[in-house]
């Protein structure tokens, strides 16, 4: 186990390496870099343009009219005025002191602007974890058991349903159905507090937070239902058609004991296993859409801002932190997979 462990993290340091360096290449040839986005915010025409990503191309018809001085001390601010093997180096070395870099643009350092987007990314995909698996493995578990009868397809259907209508669709519709689009105004628009949040008692506060959560959990968990429900009701029908269930039930066991002393272990492997990295994808994978439909100033849409803005930083450092957690989380979930199943032994892996 230990060997497998060892082997996994090593693992980890070329498949980072090589995640940052092609996003690292592929910047380099993205049009509008940093520079031209600071040129034409100083002559007063919006974000845009249409240079390569370093913004080191003379004949770039949005620098006329600005001081070629200027420009060279512009690409020194954001450090284009080094070569790109250059500044590849320093972003590596920055990176192994868990240095994510400033902001081009916030003039905040990445690590602060994680941390202070984080609270609303937590808040939406912790919710949308937990209400997912407390109401779905109960589900499954009761479509498993009732397999075939008229509960298993309706049920199926519905979660199908939800399945297929995208997470800001049915956002949409619930802001006109409940947030006073068309018919009624039962919720709020936007936001995760109200503007009077601080002059509210610890109850309106928790009230107040709740209140602006329904409609953006609603639309983001329905669609994640069906994924579960169904990956526990075929753990379950799998397990229940296994020859130690019939030992057990020939035994004279009830149906209940049988259930849950001896199916129900086994077939909650698959989405134990799962569990740390559903756990900790809630926190960073919040959607742009949803954020934004609703006005959630999350870690999606500093993701999404990052992009337009062409703030490399940002950009990098997310991807460098994020692909890290999801590394390690995948080593968690294989260790957990261990615990849970005494059977798998990775130090046969490769023998």
């Amino acid at each position: 186990m230990l060997a497998y462990l060892l082997k996994r993290i090593l693992l980890m340091i070329p498949t980072l390496l090589g995640v940052i360096t092609l996003t690292f290449v592929v910047i380099q040839f993205v049009p509008g870099g940093p520079v031209e986005q600071m040129i034409l915010e100083m002559k007063g025409r919006g974000a845009g343009g249409e240079a390569s990503g370093g913004g080191v191309g003379a004949d770039y018809r949005g620098r006329i009219g600005v001081e070629p001085e200027r420009i060279k001390e512009i690409q020194a601010l954001y450090g284009f005025d080094k070569p790109p093997l250059e500044r590849y180096w320093l972003m590596l070395k920055r990176f192994a002191q868990f240095d994510l870099g400033q902001s081009y643009f916030q003039h905040r350092s990445v690590w602060e602007l994680v941390k202070s987007k984080l609270p609303v990314s937590i808040s939406l995909g912790l919710w949308t974890f937990f209400l997912s698996y407390l109401i779905s493995v109960p589900l499954g578990i009761a479509k498993a058991v009732r397999a075939g009868s008229r509960f298993d397809i309706a049920t199926s259907l519905v979660v199908l349903v939800g399945y297929a209508i995208p997470g800001f669709v049915l956002g949409v519709l619930l802001l006109v159905l409940f947030g006073g689009g068309t018919f009624v105004q039962w919720f709020p628009l936007r936001g995760l507090t109200s503007d009077n949040w601080e002059q509210l008692s610890l109850a309106g506060k928790v009230l107040d937070y709740l209140w602006h959560l329904v409609l953006p959990v609603t639309a983001s968990v329905i669609g994640s239902f069906a994924i579960v429900t169904m990956l526990t009701k075929n753990a379950f029908l799998e397990e229940i058609r296994k020859q130690y269930v019939l030992t057990a039930r020939a035994k004279g066991l009830s149906e209940k004991r049988v259930l849950w002393k001896h199916v129900f272990r086994n077939a909650l492997i698959p989405l134990v296993t799962g569990f740390p990295a559903a756990f900790i994808g809630a926190f960073f994978t919040g959607s742009l859409l949803i954020e934004t439909l609703f006005s959630l100033d999350g870690l999606g849409l500093l993701s999404y801002e990052a992009v337009l803005r062409r703030d490399y930083p940002v950009v990098l450092g997310t991807l460098y932190l994020f692909t890290l957690i999801g590394l390690v989380t995948r080593l968690i979930s294989d260790v957990c997979y261990v615990l849970v199943d005494p059977r798998i032994q990775f130090d046969a892996v490769g023998r």
